[in-house]
């Protein structure tokens, strides 16, 4: 076989990045879609990630770009909104919570217009939550402020944990990359899973809001135990099997 140039290299490695926008994730799957060994992917895949240009997950990897929050923020819609609307209820007219800057958060913080608040003190690690909460009558709104997180769109960093530790929450409502359930949630890098943990620490309920695409997966950074989650809220209902791993371990709603 004759030896692969760096051109033929770069040029399958580009394959990969766009197998992966277009919805590829599985190393078998893009082994066959590159006509190219899984052993072959698995080096490409290193490649890419010290270049920054996709993050490896089991069995797999994602475009760094699949994770801006712009463009999470069109990704599951509908589940999103499902969500949302099971989360209200758990939301107190007057208190205070912590949102995290999660998209699937951001779909909350949109609603809460819908449920009248009486006086509501809101924090967030995320920009566009923050101008939602902002906008919410009865709500009174705070950004943690800290070092911005280019892939997540949240605020992170000593800064970001410093200022939670000001405030005593009544809940805090957070998503995650990742579900599994044996380590609990993920995320892609430790600085976002620190200061979802500070958001944990200062609030006397946990409330974990995934879609179901988020389930049985991991990312590298370890965030919270399932002991650590008082109530799962996921778009599906909840006697749905896929949720049967959590059944006992958390509330599900």
């Amino acid at each position: 076989m004759p030896e692969e140039t760096s051109a033929e290299g770069d040029q399958r490695r580009a394959s990969i990045i766009t197998a992966l926008r277009e919805g590829l994730r599985r190393v078998d799957d893009l082994a066959r879609s590159c006509g190219v060994s899984t052993m072959t992917i698995r080096r490409d895949l290193q490649v890419l990630e010290q270049r920054n240009e996709i993050r490896r997950v089991r069995g797999g990897a994602v475009p760094v770009d699949a994770w801006t929050f712009d463009h999470r923020l069109g990704r599951s819609t509908a589940a999103k909104d499902v969500i949302a609307v099971k989360l209200l209820p758990l939301v107190p007219d007057k208190g205070g919570i912590g949102l995290d800057g999660s998209t699937t958060v951001h779909s909350l913080a949109r609603r809460l217009r819908e449920q009248p608040v009486l006086d509501l003190t809101a924090v967030t690690t995320g920009f566009e939550t923050f101008h939602e909460l902002s906008r919410t009558p009865g709500c009174r709104a705070y950004a943690t402020g800290g070092t911005a997180d280019l892939h997540t769109g949240s605020l992170v960093g000593p800064l970001a944990q410093v200022t939670l530790q000001q405030f005593a929450l009544h809940t805090c409502f957070l998503s995650a990359t990742y579900l599994d359930d044996s380590i609990g949630s993920t995320e892609f890098t430790a600085d976002e899973a620190a200061v979802k943990r500070a958001l944990t620490a200062v609030s006397g309920r946990t409330v974990l809001a995934v879609d179901s695409s988020k389930l049985a997966n991991r990312a590298v950074a370890k965030c919270l135990s399932l002991d650590e989650i008082d109530i799962l809220v996921t778009d599906l209902s909840p006697g749905d099997e896929r949720l049967e791993p959590y059944r006992g371990l958390v509330e599900i709603v």
